[in-house]
């Protein structure tokens, strides 16, 4: 299909621009102390990848929201320096808030946060989990260690953690049963009174490429030739590709549409398609969240996926025939459910516009600083 060269381009810089930004706030909240005068002195100890990051540049954004709500003063240091035993410039915290790799081993774990106490005696300690799934497969070790631990979306039923599943998460769980593969099962304890310091914090629409452009305007619904947006991945662990796989199967099975499929597309492209689209497709990755929700969002389209209905957000996007279109997990209904979209234009209108306003509306307000309370106990 013909995506506009300058579009495209555009879409380079725009960017490439954002994430400077992001870049310039972390580099400058690496560098100095705490000031004297601070109330309340928020270190926080993260990861420079790109998902990581997308869970602390909201912390920067609303900075201005934390001063004003708790007296705080933001400070950051890397994780990798911190654990290499350098210190960082800003020191004596009272509130430190840390990432880590999901799998860090648990002498570097407890080095970690051997060091968080020592440069920041008494400081109130939490964890910002930056994980796709929806698991707590680190509730045991790091009940003893922190005060609060965040986490981007959580079960609605809190009932189901601590509860065995084939696989390692509730996804494996369901695809290895559907598609008769073999994994041991799991089971993650919960120890007692660690989901009175789960927190829910926001997921990608705090990113620094997605949050300014939903910022700004409601993108227009004309213009919009590509019915459905279904460009993913299928390669991966046995019953992720399983998964895909049925996804790829029920967008072969279309016909008469204008489908824009296949993988390798750069962002810039993939969002100026996004943007000529009706429809996006977001089936699940290794977590239920993906990043596609949000750039569906963002650029106007309908977010289509598999029902969502057993996962808590903030804020909340997934609600049913409001903001998105749930899809069975099995797919069945996959056909059905774009055609009627594609040929309800009022309706998909509707919804498209729903979700980019509450996106939008929470973005714009102290929601996020308010929601971060806890933090500062």
């Amino acid at each position: 299909m013909s995506i506009p060269a300058a579009e495209v381009f555009a879409n380079r810089i725009r960017i490439k621009l954002r994430a400077g930004r992001a870049e310039r706030l972390r580099r400058a909240a690496m560098v100095r102390p705490f000031s004297a005068s601070a109330s309340e002195r928020l270190l926080l100890v993260t990861q420079a990848e790109r998902i990581p990051q997308s869970q602390i540049f909201p912390f920067h954004h609303y900075a201005a929201d934390l001063s004003r709500l708790y007296g705080a003063e933001l400070r950051e240091a890397d994780l990798w320096h911190v654990l290499a035993g350098d210190s960082p410039a800003a020191t004596g915290a009272s509130v430190v808030a840390f990432q880590t790799p999901f799998d860090i081993p648990d002498d570097d774990l407890h080095r970690l946060i051997d060091r968080i106490r020592r440069l920041n005696p008494g400081a109130r300690i939490a964890h910002l989990d930056w994980f796709a799934p929806t698991d707590l497969r680190n509730a045991a070790r790091m009940d003893p260690l922190v005060d609060v631990y965040v986490k981007k979306h959580v079960f609605r039923d809190l009932s189901r953690y601590g509860q065995p599943t084939r696989g390692d998460t509730n996804l494996t769980d369901f695809f290895d049963r559907r598609f008769e593969l073999d994994e041991p099962d799991q089971c993650f304890a919960i120890p007692s009174g660690f989901l009175d310091k789960l927190l829910v914090g926001p997921s990608f629409a705090t990113a620094p490429g997605i949050m300014p452009a939903l910022l700004g305007k409601r993108p227009p619904v004309t213009g919009r030739p590509i019915d459905l947006h279904a460009r993913f991945a299928v390669g991966g662990t046995p019953w992720y590709q399983a998964m895909r796989g049925e996804a790829q199967e029920a967008l072969s099975a279309l016909s008469g549409l204008r489908i824009a499929k296949g993988e390798g597309v750069p962002l810039p492209r993939f969002m100026v398609e996004m943007r000529r689209s009706k429809l996006g497709f977001s089936p699940f990755g290794y977590g239920e969240v993906c990043w596609r929700d949000y750039e569906s969002i963002m650029a106007g389209a309908v977010l289509l996926k598999p029902d969502m209905s057993h996962i808590r957000t903030d804020p909340d996007i997934f609600v049913p025939w409001e903001t998105y279109v749930p899809l069975s997990w099995d797919l069945s209904d996959f056909e059905d459910t774009v055609r009627r979209l594609c040929g309800d234009q009022a309706l998909s209108d509707k919804i498209a516009g729903q979700a980019f306003d509450i996106l939008r509306d929470w973005l714009m307000s102290d929601n996020f600083a308010r929601a971060m309370a806890p933090l500062f106990g």
